[in-house]
């Protein structure tokens, strides 16, 4: 019954953003409308995909499964921190604490994986175009977005289940505003050490092995369209990836920079800000960076004004 107790007896309170900011209600408005801009442009992307039959390709489809992806990650932060604010009360009880990191731990695995899917689906297009309908068909592609959706399921079940079972007493103070394993960790009374190494085994895996399989891919699109000698077929190739290694360069660098940086060289309040990016404003930027770069895009959305 002691242990119970102390592990779920009583709520955690989240810190949050606003509690060291001097312009709080800024802040706020600013967050709210990071939200507005993400819900609308992930569903309008999704929308776009859905309706225009010229973008039922497999790019486009692994497009529509990222804007999913942001829309609910997005979703999982944004209305629990309006309700903190609002009401001014920043507590989350130990089983919605457990379901929001499982949700977040399951997304951000999910879209750390599809980045990579994405890159290659890009390779296979630009490097090996003659074998694209055959090595990108329906079928192969709804096999690797399920199988990203698995592994980062299965993956966020194991670390959910481990960390809530972790002996958690003194302070329930979670300097952060969402429950993060890292956060969580620092209210154990308990050695952690050996856990936090297959933390970062799981951050080998979905962090650094995707982004040099990212990067592999974009090094040989680069070499091959430089072949090609093809001014028009360089600007187009380049234009997609660009768009692609913004994302990329945004969601990687600052989840890298909080995961695998020592802790001495990084304070509670800088991850926080560091979280800001890869989720509230990443989620926003996704659409925005694709649609605004893209002629299909561009056109399926006059189209659908058109009508």
């Amino acid at each position: 019954m002691e242990k119970w107790n102390r592990t779920t007896g009583s709520d955690f309170v989240l810190l949050g953003l606003f509690h060291h900011i001097q312009a709080p209600k800024v802040l706020f408005t600013f967050i709210c409308l990071i939200f507005l801009v993400t819900l609308t442009g992930n569903v309008m992307m999704m929308i776009l995909i859905w309706l225009d039959s010229r973008l039922h390709t497999p790019m486009y489809f692994l497009l529509s499964q990222l804007s999913l992806m942001d829309l609910l990650y997005s979703s999982t932060f944004v209305p629990k921190i309006t309700i903190d604010f609002l009401s001014g009360r920043n507590t989350i009880s130990y089983i919605n604490c457990g379901i929001q990191l499982f949700l977040f731990m399951t997304l951000v695995g999910t879209e750390c994986l599809l980045l990579a899917v994405m890159a290659y689906d890009r390779y296979v297009a630009i490097c090996h175009p003659l074998h694209y309908s055959v090595l990108m068909r329906p079928a192969i592609c709804a096999f690797m977005v399920t199988g990203t959706w698995l592994g980062a399921l299965i993956n966020a079940l194991i670390h959910v289940v481990y960390t809530l079972n972790l002996p958690y007493c003194g302070s329930r103070e979670i300097h952060h505003f969402f429950c993060e394993i890292p956060a969580l960790l620092k209210l154990v009374c308990a050695d952690t050490s050996l856990y936090e190494n297959g933390l970062y085994v799981s951050g080998v895996v979905f962090l650094l092995i995707p982004i040099s399989a990212i990067l592999g891919s974009y090094g040989k699109i680069l070499s091959t369209v430089l072949g090609l000698g093809s001014n028009l077929g360089m600007k187009k190739a380049l234009a997609t990836c660009s768009s692609h290694m913004i994302v990329v360069s945004l969601f990687y660098g600052t989840a890298i920079f909080k995961y695998f940086l020592p802790k001495a060289y990084h304070t509670a309040e800088q991850d926080e800000v560091i979280s800001v990016f890869y989720t509230i404003l990443t989620p926003m930027l996704n659409p925005l960076i694709y649609s605004l770069r893209n002629k299909d895009v561009a056109g399926a959305f006059r189209k659908v004004l058109g009508r």
